[in-house]
């Protein structure tokens, strides 16, 4: 089955909700990219990426992995809110340290409203609307 996905752009932020599991890495990648993709497309600078109901079942190399691919190829203004399903959250928070560490801005979250209260901190503090 894989990762499937939609996307929704609102101002300068990407909303994905996404449902599955990860079969591979390279699944994960191709849906990383995708989501990386649609940024442009919109010009989005926050991601809010919903993936509660998103499966983790790849190791903890393939996702060390994901963590240097995405820090890599992630544009460096965006900052990407990640909530995911509770039972995955140490894969999770692993993955966040290995991003973060490579400098890209990105937060896991298990609740939306925190995800989004973090997203909008760059907004208060610029005097934009929130989200």
């Amino acid at each position: 089955m894989g990762i499937s996905f939609t996307t929704r752009a609102e101002g300068d932020t990407l909303f994905v909700k996404a449902s599955g599991f990860d079969e591979n890495l390279d699944d994960v990648k191709n849906f990383s990219m995708a989501v990386i993709e649609a940024t442009r497309k919109n010009g989005a600078q926050r991601v809010l990426s919903d993936e509660r109901e998103v499966e983790y079942r790849i190791g903890t190399f393939d996702t060390y992995d994901l963590g240097k691919f995405l820090s890599e190829n992630v544009p460096s203004p965006l900052r990407i809110a990640t909530v995911c399903n509770p039972s995955f959250i140490s894969d999770a928070t692993f993955f966040e340290d290995v991003v973060v560490n490579r400098g890209a801005t990105l937060r896991i979250f298990t609740d939306v409203d925190k995800a989004k209260e973090w997203l909008n901190v760059q907004n208060v503090q610029n005097g934009t609307k929130e989200i």
